[in-house]
């Protein structure tokens, strides 16, 4: 009996010193500081713009990255590479329509850390949960920390989110009107 009281007492002191040297901290993203760019590709040549986060948290034990989570207001897609605001205003109404990201259905997209290894210093691989149009896959990424600023690029298979519009998977005969099914987030946060 005295064994096993002092057995449980040993392992109550390891533990609250274990704990005491793990310092878990959530670090908000400063989301007027942040910056989230996406780019898609077309046979004859690509469109940029911008989408803004509405939240989103670092997860790090001490210095060492360890999870996230992150909202973005899909109805805030804008085009950054038409001149003339008519047209400008022309793309963002496709991209947010039904053809594409649905954002009367769908206005918000989210992605979640799963697992978080560092792969260098200040380097770590990703392996999140991606939410779009109601869809949730898998996606492995990079990010970078440095200071209180982070930057990763994600390449994304619009395909697994059922945005199909001008798709060679799908569709045939397209010719110089198919879209790739990949796209680019260029991901600039400050925390």
């Amino acid at each position: 009996m005295k064994q096993n009281i002092l057995k449980s007492t040993l392992i109550l002191v390891f533990a609250i010193t274990l704990a005491s040297f793990t310092s878990i901290i959530e670090k908000q993203i400063k989301i007027e500081n942040s910056k989230v760019t996406w780019k898609a590709y077309k046979v004859t040549g690509s469109h940029q713009g911008t989408i803004t986060l509405t939240s989103g948290v670092l997860k790090f034990n001490n210095d060492l990255l360890i999870g996230g989570e992150f909202a973005i207001d899909m109805t805030t897609i804008t085009n950054t590479d038409i001149e003339g605001d008519e047209y400008a205003k022309k793309l963002e109404g496709h991209l947010k329509s039904d053809d594409f990201f649905g954002v009367e259905k769908h206005p918000t997209a989210g992605i979640i850390f799963k697992t978080v290894k560092s792969s260098g210093k200040n380097s770590y691989t990703v392996m999140a949960d991606l939410s779009i149009k109601g869809k949730t896959n898998p996606i492995i990424f990079e990010i970078s920390v440095y200071g209180s600023k982070a930057t990763a690029s994600l390449k994304i298979d619009r395909t697994k989110y059922d945005v199909r519009y001008g798709s060679t998977s799908f569709f045939d005969n397209l010719k110089d009107k198919a879209i790739y099914d990949e796209f680019d987030l260029i991901v600039d946060l400050q925390f």
